[in-house]
Formats: C-alpha cells, sequence, structure tokens
C-alpha cells in the first residue's frame, strides 16, 4: 500500500530525515513514533506530498509521489496535529466546503451523511465549529480526512488535549476505521498506540531505529525472557514440578504473596513459549494459577531505550559528518529565511 524507500530529507548540509524505508501494508494500522523533531512530521508531509523529498521515494498503490502527486494525494485523508478547522462555520457548512476543495464526486448528500454518522458528529452537524468541544473538533477533523473516502488516513497525534473519555472514544473510532483503511498514526501517547496499532516504526534523529510489532517489539529487545507466575499449592512441590518441564532455564520461588499462594519466576530458554506446557502441568497437579505476567519491556520502555541519549550519539556516528536538525530547528531556519527575504525588498 505505501512504500518509504531511502527517503532524506536536507536543509543546506543539515539532514532532517537519514534514508528512511519502510512498508505499510493494506488493511494495517501502524504506529509512528519518535520524539520531538525526531522526523516524523517532515515523514508524514512527505507522504501527503506537501513537502517534497530531497532524494528517496513514495509510492502509495504503486503511485509515486513525485510523478503523481495528484493522483497520491486522492488516496490520503490527512490530520495534522492541528485540524484544519473554520471556526466560524458550522460543521455542514465546512465538509460542504472540504468536499468542494476535495473534488469529490461521489453523492454529496449520502456521503457526508455517512461520514458524520461513522464519526458521530451528525448531532452537531448544524452547530459552529468554534462552538464544539476539543474532542467534537478532533471528529470534525477525521470527517474532513474521510471525505473521498481515501483508502489511506495519516493522523498526526489525533487524541491530543483529550481528556480521557474522549481519548477512548477517538481510539474506539480509529479502531472501526481500520477495517476499512490503512492508517499511520502518530502518537506521543504509548498506551494508546499500544492498544490501537498491529505494528510500530520507531524514528530518532531522522533514522529508523526500529521496526516491528507491538507485541514482538517489547519481546525482541527484552534482554531476558521470564514469566512471573502466581500459584496457589506446596512451594517446594511447584518449583520441582516446574523444573522438570521442557526448555526451562532456571525456576525459584519469589516467596508467599498471600496465605498459601507463592510467586514463582520461570526462565524458559530463548525463542520458546512454554506458558502451554505449564498451564498444562498446573491442570494435572490441581495448582490454580492467579496470575501470570512476563518481564518483558513495556512500548514505553522500548521507546525511552530506542531514544536515549547513547543511541542518539550511536546514530549520529554512524551517519558521519552528516548533521542531524530538529524540525524545530528546521522550522527557525525557514523563518529566518523568509525574514531576510523580507528585509531585502
Amino acid at each position: 500500500m505505501i512504500e518509504v524507500k531511502n527517503l532524506t530529507k536536507r536543509y543546506g548540509a543539515n539532514t532532517a530525515l537519514n534514508k528512511v524505508s519502510f512498508t505499510v501494508e493494506e488493511g494495517t494500522i501502524v504506529g509512528f513514533l519518535g520524539p520531538n523533531g525526531a522526523g516524523k512530521s517532515t515523514t508524514m508531509n512527505i507522504i501527503t506530498g506537501y513537502l517534497s523529498a530531497t532524494s528517496g521515494s513514495v509510492t502509495v498503490q504503486g503511485k509515486s509521489t513525485l510523478e503523481n502527486p495528484n493522483e497520491v494525494k486522492k488516496l490520503i485523508g490527512y490530520l495534522p496535529e492541528m485540524p484544519p478547522l473554520y471556526l466560524d462555520m458550522t460543521v455542514k457548512e465546512y465538509l460542504n466546503f472540504m468536499y468542494e476543495l476535495k473534488g469529490v464526486k461521489l453523492d454529496r448528500k449520502q456521503h457526508i451523511g455517512e461520514i458524520c454518522r461513522l464519526t458521530k458528529i451528525d448531532n452537531v452537524y448544524n452547530r459552529l465549529v468554534g462552538n464544539l468541544s476539543k474532542g467534537y473538533k478532533q471528529r470534525v477533523g477525521i470527517a474532513q480526512a474521510l471525505l473521498g473516502n481515501p483508502p489511506v488516513l495519516i493522523l498526526d497525534e489525533p487524541t491530543v488535549g483529550l481528556d480521557p473519555k474522549q481519548i477512548i472514544e477517538i481510539r474506539n473510532l480509529i479502531k472501526s476505521l481500520g477495517k476499512n483503511h490503512t492508517i499511520i498514526l502518530s502518537s506521543h501517547i504509548l498506551p494508546e498506540v499500544q492498544a490501537v496499532c498491529e505494528r510500530v516504526i520507531v524514528i530518532n534523529n531522522g533514522r529508523l531505529v526500529a521496526d516491528g510489532a507491538t507485541d514482538s517489539l517489547a519481546h525482541d529487545l527484552s534482554a531476558e525472557h521470564r514469566l512471573i507466575a502466581r500459584i496457589e499449592g506446596p512451594e517446594n512441590d511447584i518449583v520441582q514440578a516446574i523444573r522438570g518441564l521442557e526448555h526451562i532455564e532456571e525456576v525459584y520461588s519469589l516467596g508467599e504473596k498471600e496465605k498459601g499462594v507463592y510467586e514463582i519466576s520461570i526462565e524458559g530458554k530463548a525463542g520458546y513459549d512454554l506458558r502451554r506446557n505449564l498451564f498444562a502441568l498446573l491442570t494435572r497437579k490441581g495448582w490454580p494459577m492467579l496470575a501470570l505476567k512476563n518481564t518483558d519491556l513495556t512500548l514505553e520502555e522500548v521507546f525511552l531505550q530506542l531514544t536515549s541519549s547513547d543511541a542518539s550519539h550511536i546514530q549520529q556516528e554512524d551517519a558521519g559528518d552528516d548533521a542531524v536538525v530538529t524540525e524545530a530547528d528546521m522550522e527557525f531556519e525557514q523563518t529566518e529565511a523568509e525574514n531576510k527575504e523580507d528585509s531585502e525588498k
């Protein structure tokens, strides 16, 4: 669906993106993560055709953003971090205006009505956008992204500034949209990414530092793969029985946590999932397992590990003499250039 190859964006001697490559399969929801200034918005702006790349290529459904920019734009619905809303318009006026601006050919009344029902804004259809809550404004922003039924949605921080109830509502909306769309979701709320996305791409200092399934990424980057089981039964017998299982490296008790209930640390061989055999053993013995958790890194810990100052230092060394510039630096440079032009005039 989306293919990014060796994407590079330079501003003079500074490099904002350095040979970033990834693909997004059709019908998936992908989380796009990175610290402020990592290059996320630059990447998304290049994919949508808002910015041009210095080198590299982006294709959407086989169409190049460079060779067929207008065709690609029709395939993408984009929600920036700050939704492009006109506060003095009603929701009806705004969506009709965006419908015309995008040159949508579908039946106007039916199409806009379907989108309003899907995003649950039909009850505020005749209200001024400026009088809506933050949550409803986000919904209106998503509604404009859906005009024309684009197969790809790019959502930049869709839940920023929302309260917990609104976050859950937008999260559920994104999940439902994922059934019929390919979605790239940029967010700083990592539990939200873990709950919604099937895959995570992490970018730092303009370079791709991780790409993998949301559930397996933490597992793959963890140094050890240990299970902590809370089991009711005789402590020593439990430990000895588990040691007798295949592919076990180490087992020991962490002590009694409840009356007659012990927490047992179990480490299996790398690449082996011992949960089924463990469950079968405890069932045969009649020892109830009251809780089970693993010691893999959380997505937040993975993010911090991948974007730490040490990792950044290594990446900058690998980049050779190329300087890495943040998006804030880029904005500053652009503003300075504009001021210089104005002064010359």
